[in-house]
């Protein structure tokens, strides 16, 4: 039972798809300008992300090597098709204020990268826990950054009036610029507080990624990392 904490654990902290990773800053950047965006998109890419992992991690082993990644793009896509018309009947407000980027998520890095480098390679019920576990991961962050921007860009969160009445609603923050200083003042947090980050070199390396030292990233450790996956897939296929 402990490896399926150990699942939901490690997306919600140590490896966080947006605070650790940095992984999906599309969606990110773009949706955040409001808590209620922020859980839209969030619960959006859970459900895509836990339904796809447990789809494929079911038919991992009849899936041929050569064709794994139009294969994982006809599941991916599918599943978006079903959120994108359930929001579309159920909850029209959120779809369209998040318009374009449901659509999007069928490229989500998030999405192919844990289908790549854990689904594909696991059974059904771990792939479903580390769904979960990224999914929330991402929802977590995309609402702290959206509530603090909001917060400071119209003085509410979840529409709901939290700052005084004199206070004077800093726009910037509900506007593109907004989003990249928002991440850029947490991301120099993390690097100045040494915490995991893949911009910080000296913060704790990720079993599952490449280590998360983008700063000093060469051909070298590039070539590593991935003689490892084809290692990896090596050993998936021997079992």
């Amino acid at each position: 039972m402990s490896k399926y904490f150990e699942r939901l654990s490690n997306g919600l902290f140590k490896e966080n798809p947006i605070f650790i990773l940095m992984l999906g800053m599309c969606p990110t950047l773009a949706v955040t300008t409001s808590a209620t965006n922020a859980i839209g998109m969030g619960l959006s890419t859970t459900v895509v992300l836990l339904a796809s992992n447990v789809i494929i991690a079911a038919l991992r082993k009849f899936i041929p090597d050569k064709v794994r990644m139009p294969y994982y793009i006809v599941v991916v896509a599918s599943v978006v098709t079903i959120v994108e018309l359930l929001l579309k009947a159920y909850f029209p407000s959120i779809n369209e204020s998040l318009g374009i980027y449901i659509p999007l998520i069928v490229v989500n890095c998030i999405i192919f990268g844990r289908v790549e480098a854990y689904a594909a390679k696991n059974s059904v019920g771990l792939s479903l826990f580390d769904g979960i576990g990224m999914g929330l991961g991402f929802t977590m962050a995309l609402v702290l950054i959206g509530s603090f921007r909001e917060l400071l860009g119209a003085g509410t969160v979840f529409g709901l009036q939290v700052m005084p009445n004199s206070f004077e609603p800093i726009s910037i923050f509900v506007q593109a610029p907004g989003a990249f200083l928002v991440v850029a003042m947490l991301t120099a947090l993390q690097n100045k507080l040494k915490l995991p980050s893949a911009t910080n070199g000296s913060g704790k390396k990720s079993a599952l990624s490449c280590g998360g030292d983008c700063a000093n990233c060469n051909e070298d450790t590039y070539t590593a990392y991935h003689e490892g996956d084809k290692n990896n897939e090596a050993k998936g296929k021997g079992e």
